[in-house]
């Protein structure tokens, strides 16, 4: 007969969950389903899907293919599900078939998406940005290559008058009055965002778009008080989130994505991105950093393999205390587990993973033995795989 835990001798192999076979038991509350909170928005799980561009809208508008997407993972069990990057201006597209919000039949065709969201019990968040000297491109099954105006595209503007890579066009370098209506183009598409019902806001300040391009020295060239130092290059983010915040209420948390290094010599690295997070630690206006990286410079070369950035939010968080999400072909439930259970960052972001698999956390929890994680009663039947 097995003893009682309580009468095992000390010197019992036993590890703690096993039972008198060997068996060992899984924890039937696995740390990716656990809930979380950040200010007044509780999500039901760690999970949370990544901005994905469709490239589907028209003139910037959301239509069925955008509701069906993202309500699907909604109903897949995803604990936060975020828009793809929604544009704050037309000439902040990375692409001419890009969501916007620019104009209220916008914020109104989002609407929908965030009320469906929402009665699926996960939290509709969105993401807002501009590609600043990335914009006027085509879609990747056309070639990712710029789209001159004569072809349909626009000229773009940035920081600098840097082009991206060799054959771009070089952006028009923003003066002071250009970057104040950028930040005012921000500001009202924050405003539409809540007044459409979105809970989560999350500023897309990586990949190489507009923020990125002024806090990296690989792209901004400025003299003057938005570049040269690190204070200046990163003052243009610093007034984003300003006017972000006047418009965004207080109960409600605030996410940004970095690039948390450019991967390229004398560009931004993980150290500058520690600097920065401590700054918006002490500022409390950001919840939650969403630790991406690259994106700004062709050069750059990163170590693709599942995973390869986790590291970067596990630094952030170690070194400012500030929550991180991880992002990067997180599609094995076991290593989303560990990268919560280890505490290397809070949320888990899968784009290509969920996009493969609307029900991948409905998946992963039966993989996990998550105890109690419902299939909506529409799906129970097939639950049997």
């Amino acid at each position: 007969m097995t003893k009682p835990a309580s009468q095992k001798s000390s010197t019992d192999s036993r590890v703690s969950g096993e039972d008198g076979r060997r068996i060992l038991r899984r924890d039937p509350r696995p740390h990716l389903f656990r809930p979380i909170s950040f200010r007044s928005v509780e999500t039901r799980n760690r999970i949370m899907l990544s901005p994905m561009c469709q490239y589907s809208a028209v003139d910037g508008m959301a239509n069925d293919w955008h509701l069906v997407h993202l309500g699907a993972r909604a109903v897949g069990g995803a604990g936060i599900v975020c828009t793809e990057a929604v544009h704050v201006a037309p000439h902040g597209r990375i692409t001419q078939h890009d969501l916007g919000l620019w104009n209220d039949d916008q914020r109104d065709a989002l609407a929908r998406i965030a009320r469906f969201v929402s009665a699926q019990g996960a939290v509709p968040a969105i993401q807002l940005g501009h590609a600043g000297r990335k914009a006027s491109v085509g879609r990747p099954w056309e070639g990712s290559g710029p789209v001159a105006p004569e072809d349909g595209g626009w000229e773009t503007v940035s920081c600098s008058d840097l082009p991206y890579a060799a054959a771009w066009p070089a952006p028009r370098t923003l003066d002071e009055d250009g970057i104040r209506t950028e930040i005012e183009a921000l500001a009202q598409a924050t405003r539409r965002a809540r007044e459409a019902g979105f809970r989560i806001l999350e500023i897309h300040a990586a990949h190489g778009y507009l923020i990125h391009q002024f806090y990296s020295p690989v792209s901004n060239s400025r003299d003057d008080a938005y570049g040269g130092s690190f204070e200046n290059r990163i003052r243009f983010l610093l007034q984003s989130l300003d006017a972000v915040r006047r418009e965004w209420p207080d109960d409600l948390p605030l996410f940004l994505r970095l690039s948390v290094t450019d991967w390229v010599e004398d560009g931004w690295n993980v150290d500058d991105t520690i600097r920065l997070v401590r700054i918006l630690k002490e500022r409390g206006d950001v919840d939650l950093v969403d630790c991406s990286s690259g994106g700004n410079d062709p050069r750059q070369s990163i170590p693709i393999h599942p995973g390869y950035q986790v590291p970067l939010a596990q630094k952030v968080r170690e070194a400012t205390g500030m929550a991180t999400a991880a992002v990067g072909l997180l599609n094995a439930p076991d290593l989303a587990e560990s990268i919560i259970a280890n505490g290397s960052a809070d949320l888990v972001l899968l784009g290509r993973g969920l996009m493969a698999d609307p029900h991948w956390p409905l998946r992963a929890a039966n993989s996990l033995r998550a105890a109690d994680v419902s299939w909506p009663v529409q799906y129970e039947r097939s639950n049997i795989f």
